[in-house]
């Protein structure tokens, strides 16, 4: 493969073939005019271009994460999916503490499987109310977990 065009955006310039998912990698850093730094993390949960997530479990997953997540940590800035369906991306606001990014996911996880419900699974909260998998959502969750110790190894 030829060199590739160095890119705007930080996943463009991963190599997607060389990474081993599930992982969770610091994707990158941007300090604001004031000092502020967010850091978003990559939780990729699905080996790209092999696997992907189901739409129903991914938009429940990252309805719980991004309001499961707050319960552990006041950094949160925002839990959001890959357009391509094999993960989601995690901004923490002025934390750097990469054990603790760690710490966070699992707590959330954690709590996923403990869900009765998917928070704000109705059509007032949600744009597409009737695109939820409670179940899928804790599938991707149990994964997740059982991956645990492979987290840190993203190539």
């Amino acid at each position: 493969m030829s060199e590739q065009k160095r890119m705007n955006v930080e996943s463009f310039n991963l190599d997607h073939t060389k990474v081993k998912a599930p992982y969770i990698r610091l994707a990158g850093v941007v300090e604001g005019q004031s000092g502020d730094k967010i850091h978003k993390y990559d939780l990729r949960f699905s080996q790209p271009n092999k696997e992907h997530m189901e739409m129903p479990a991914l938009h429940s997953l990252e309805h719980m994460m991004a309001e499961f997540s707050r319960n552990h940590s006041d950094k949160i800035v925002d839990v959001g999916p890959m357009g391509c369906q094999t993960g989601y991306y995690m901004s923490l606001i002025n934390h750097d503490d990469y054990e603790d990014v760690l710490r966070i996911v699992e707590a959330t996880l954690k709590d996923v499987l403990e869900a009765e419900e998917v928070p704000a699974c109705n059509e007032v909260q949600c744009g597409w109310a009737a695109s939820h998998s409670l179940e899928g959502a804790k599938e991707l969750a149990r994964y997740m977990l059982s991956k645990r110790d492979e987290w840190t190894e993203v190539f």
